[in-house]
């Protein structure tokens, strides 16, 4: 059965390379845009949302999953920041403060119920300077981020503590997505002597 994540997102690839599955990757084209205010609610549907355009493009018997994350900090969703200024934004706010990361993911195989869950995990940010921001955002990596940083990249120096599971902050709650995935038939490829 062919496995597919219907995410460009480099950071999920590594992750489910790491885990040893074989899958390719089709990013979807999905219209992102949704009237929930509820960040579970928010990443589930987003999630599903981008598993199905996939799944509707694909003509064969396959398995699709789909995610998405969005940073919560007092009830606002904190999505991609939009430019420099307004990464500084987000950054200065999670500066000394604990927020929480909502993953949603989505795991659909052909016409059976979808498989579709919530994670949440909470970040608690060190005290930030205006110069370590501003030295962080010219790295480029806070750009293309959820909440303008990478607990795996160069933005882990910032995070103090983590409560729930790291990999839901990096977009792709592990654990879940094997159980899910093995409840479909999916396991990782047996690991290989180098």
């Amino acid at each position: 059965m062919r496995l597919i994540l219907a995410s460009g997102s480099a950071r999920r690839r590594e992750l489910m390379e790491l885990a040893g599955y074989d899958f390719t990757v089709h990013v979807s084209d999905a219209d992102e845009a949704s009237d929930t205010l509820d960040p579970a609610l928010l990443v589930c549907e987003l999630a599903l949302k981008k598993a199905r355009a996939v799944q509707e493009e694909i003509h064969e018997p396959c398995v699709v999953v789909g995610a998405d994350t969005v940073v919560v900090l007092d009830e606002r969703i904190i999505g991609k920041p939009k430019s420099k200024e307004d990464a500084f934004s987000i950054l200065k706010s999670l500066s000394g403060r604990t927020h929480t990361v909502y993953t949603g993911l989505c795991v659909l195989r052909d016409a059976d119920e979808p498989f579709v869950h919530c994670d949440t995990t909470s970040v608690t940010f060190s005290q930030l300077s205006d110069e370590e921001i501003y030295a962080y955002i010219e790295t480029g990596e806070p750009m293309d981020k959820a909440g303008a940083y990478g607990v795996q990249g160069i933005g882990c120096v910032f995070v103090a503590r983590v409560e729930g599971c790291y990999f839901t902050v990096i977009g792709l709650p592990m654990p879940t997505l094997y159980t899910a995935l093995k409840q479909k038939g999916i396991l990782p490829a047996k690991p290989t002597a180098r």
